[in-house]
């Protein structure tokens, strides 16, 4: 480890001097390299609270990462996405495999911290010394997983976890982005979801590598699954290309969990045998560097343009020119300094 900090050095940014001595100490690299639970609960705590401290982490941590695999939960508020992440690492669990979850809660309007709730509804895994879960708020982020979510399992993945379950916060169609951080994406469902599967093809269809029908025992779960069958088969243009299949589960009496984790590896199978994997990956950490990139630059765009925003913006109020003549001028500035 002690070469880190020659090969990763500082990008010379200002960042807290809270952070800068701990991030640069290689026993606590090394710490979070070994598992090390409370190393990983302060790593995370840097990702969430100091985006530039965050960057000198990540830069320091990620040629430990890539070996863990990335599955995501996500679907419709009640679906039961927490209770399937329980049993699901339960299950791995009983492999040895060492599990790190990520649950992503709605933003508390008053701390601007993550609700909580499925760090309660998890607390029978909780104690479990191979799994580590926290809890992330999304802080405004409409995809319905926090932008830290990714950065904190960079964390988990250089800790030697051998999953990483993200566990979303439903919200519709709306949560894509989680698409765009598991290399297995699960939409959870429920037989109540039959009548608006239609509306939800442009949404959580669409990312969808295989569905799972939870509380399957309901009725309407045929009239669910046939629904689901149809529009997937309208979508379906190549007979080789991959077909998201439906598990049947009841995951509060844990049935359906074994076929659950059966389906990802299948899938996980085939991005290798299709030589997808890399491809996947490749793509998402593209988008990754570019929401990076595009959020740095509204960073020092504002830095740099808010006295004459501030200035200006009396003379749109008045209509002496136009929002559109301001932003010209603001990225006229930008581009000059």
């Amino acid at each position: 480890m002690k070469g880190l900090k020659k090969q990763y050095p500082s990008s010379g940014k200002v960042f807290s001097s809270k952070y800068k001595s701990l991030i640069m100490n290689d026993n606590f690299i090394e710490r979070i390299i070994k598992s090390d639970r409370r190393a990983v609960a302060r790593a995370i705590t840097i990702v969430e609270n100091n985006n530039s401290s965050t960057a000198e982490l990540i830069k320091t941590l990620y040629p430990e990462t890539g070996k863990a695999y990335r599955i995501g939960i996500t679907g419709p508020p009640g679906a039961g996405k927490s209770t399937i992440t329980n049993q699901l690492t339960k299950y791995f669990r009983t492999s040895g495999k060492k599990i790190g979850i990520i649950a992503v809660d709605p933003t508390s309007p008053f701390t601007g911290g993550a609700l909580l709730g499925d760090r309660v509804r998890m607390a029978e895994i909780g104690t479990d010394p191979g799994v580590f879960i926290r809890s992330m708020a999304t802080r405004g982020s409409l995809g319905g997983l926090s932008k830290k979510a990714v950065d904190a399992a960079d964390v988990l993945d250089a800790a030697g976890y051998e999953i990483i379950i993200f566990e979303t916060v439903g919200v519709g169609q709306s949560e894509l982005d989680i698409a765009n951080a598991a290399d297995t994406t699960i939409v959870t469902l429920v037989p109540e979801s039959g009548d608006s599967i239609q509306a939800m093809k442009a949404g959580l269809m669409e990312i969808a590598d295989f569905f799972v029908l939870n509380k399957s025992d309901r009725p309407g779960s045929e009239q669910a699954i046939a629904a689901l069958k149809t529009i997937l088969m309208m979508k379906k243009t190549h007979s080789d290309e991959w077909f998201p299949e439906i598990v049947k589960s009841i995951a509060s009496e844990n049935k359906g969990i074994e076929e659950i984790a059966a389906a990802i590896w299948k899938h996980r199978d085939y991005l290798y045998k299709k030589d997808l994997f890399l491809k996947r990956r490749e793509n998402h950490i593209k988008s990754r560097i570019k929401e990076i990139v595009e959020n740095k630059i509204k960073e020092e765009l504002w830095i740099n343009s808010e006295n004459a925003f501030d200035n200006a913006i009396r003379k749109v109020v008045l209509g002496s020119i136009s929002p559109y003549h301001l932003a010209d001028e603001i990225l006229s500035s930008f581009r000059n300094n």
